[in-house]
């Protein structure tokens, strides 16, 4: 089947409901998510892209107007930096984002994060963010942010969509739910702000790679959206700032 009508087949048996978001006060905090070298840079490991693609870049532009507009009202943002440590495989991902590569820092849009007042970096080394938010001492760093904040709305962009994106927005809802964030009311998810990767069934096959490896961008990253939304969170169509 052509990928471009069966993705229109899926997203019309399975629809997102999207809607604009409109930004007011400092009750928003911004997550971003593993938008680091690995995963979003051409060329710069196993995991990145190989060649420019629309999706990714969009998700870095409009990741880094966000963050300049909390970063300029003094709002809360908090980046993931997936960073693993050297030879410590991490199932069933080739190695990618090792400490010390270069691959596991901001790419080069988001690099003046590192310097801002209001951004608070996490280093992780799993999939989700909200489990390699845990430390040595039990406390989630993500946790100790949406409190410390008073955080009512969370803003989540990334990548990948249905990946790390997906997985720490399922646990965000699940812990929101469980009353570790009293404050946290609503989490929405940016589709402009999130991508995916492209790696088609026909590329899968050239490559000799098992048919399971096959993951069409705009498919994987529709369902992505889905399941977060049938789970509780709101896709943001749109982010604007007064």
């Amino acid at each position: 089947m052509d990928m471009d009508v069966l993705t229109a087949a899926v997203q019309a048996e399975l629809p997102v409901a999207a809607e604009p978001l409109q930004l007011k006060d400092s009750t928003f905090g911004l997550i971003i998510v593993d938008i680091v070298n690995g995963f979003a840079t051409v060329g710069a490991g196993n995991l990145a892209p190989q060649a420019e693609n629309a999706q990714v870049n969009r998700m870095v532009s409009e990741s880094d107007r966000l963050a300049r507009v909390f970063e300029g009202k003094g709002w809360a943002v908090l980046a993931f930096l997936d960073t693993h440590e050297p030879g410590k495989p991490e199932p069933p991902y080739p190695p990618h984002c090792e400490a010390g590569t270069g691959e596991e820092e901001l790419v080069p849009a988001l690099k003046w994060l590192e310097d801002s007042a209001a951004a608070t970096l996490v280093r992780k080394d799993c999939i989700n963010g909200f489990v390699g938010s845990i430390g040595a001492d039990g406390r989630n760093a993500v946790v100790d942010w949406v409190n410390a904040n008073e955080v009512e709305t969370v803003l989540v962009v990334g990548i990948c969509t249905d990946i790390c994106v997906m997985d720490f927005v399922l646990t965000m809802l699940s812990a929101r739910n469980h009353g570790l964030m009293p404050s946290c009311r609503d989490i929405v998810v940016y589709d402009g702000g999130c991508a995916t990767y492209d790696l088609p069934k026909s590329v899968v096959t050239d490559l000799g790679l098992p048919e399971t490896a096959s993951h069409p961008q705009d498919l994987t990253h529709h369902m992505g959206l889905y399941f977060m939304a049938a789970r509780g969170a709101r896709i943001a169509s749109d982010v604007a700032a007064r």
